[in-house]
Parts: C-alpha cells; structure tokens; sequence
C-alpha cells in the first residue's frame, strides 16, 4: 500500500469554492481501480492549505489508473483553477515500528 500526499495551497478566498470542486471531483478519483481511500483535510492555523491523503495499491495504481487518464484531466479541471500554487505530490509507504 501506498499513500500519496498532496500539500495544496489555494487562492485565499476560495477555500468554500475549492472543497465544493473537491465534492464534486472525489468520486473520480474514489472510483479509480487500485484507489482505497480519499481524505482532504483543511487547515487551522492556515484555512487556504489542504493535504490530499489517497491510499493506492501502488505508485503505478496512481499514475497509469489516474493520472494517465481522462479522470486526472477533469479532477484537474475541476480543482486547479483555486489553485495558488502547483500542489506537492510525494508518496510514503509504511515502517514497521
């Protein structure tokens, strides 16, 4: 399992229209083969920066499911135009403690 995190900075003042396009765009990227969960989280301290939390089967599951498909085109349709910045996308597997 792998866990893409995408640290997204947005317009100041869009927050409300952002998650409303995150609303509408999450059952794209839900519905994707190798995709086990979706989470978007705002923050306190500063309400214009979200983290994307995505669980996928592997990097690969994430980039030629999603990202190499006309699903990733309308996701980013949908959320980049509040976009203040590209956003940071890594991926993080687990340790064993």
């Amino acid at each position: 399992m792998v866990l893409e995190v995408a640290l997204i900075d947005v317009r100041p003042g869009s927050e409300e229209a952002f998650a409303a396009a995150y609303a509408e765009g999450r059952p794209l990227l839900e519905s994707t083969d190798g995709c086990h969960s979706v989470r978007m989280t705002q923050g306190i301290e500063s309400p214009s920066r979200f983290v994307l939390l995505v669980e996928w089967d592997s990097v690969e599951a994430h980039d030629e499911n999603f990202r190499q498909t006309d699903r990733f085109a309308r996701w980013r349709e949908l959320i980049g135009p509040h976009f203040a910045g590209p956003p940071r996308v890594e991926h993080f597997t687990d340790i064993d403690a």
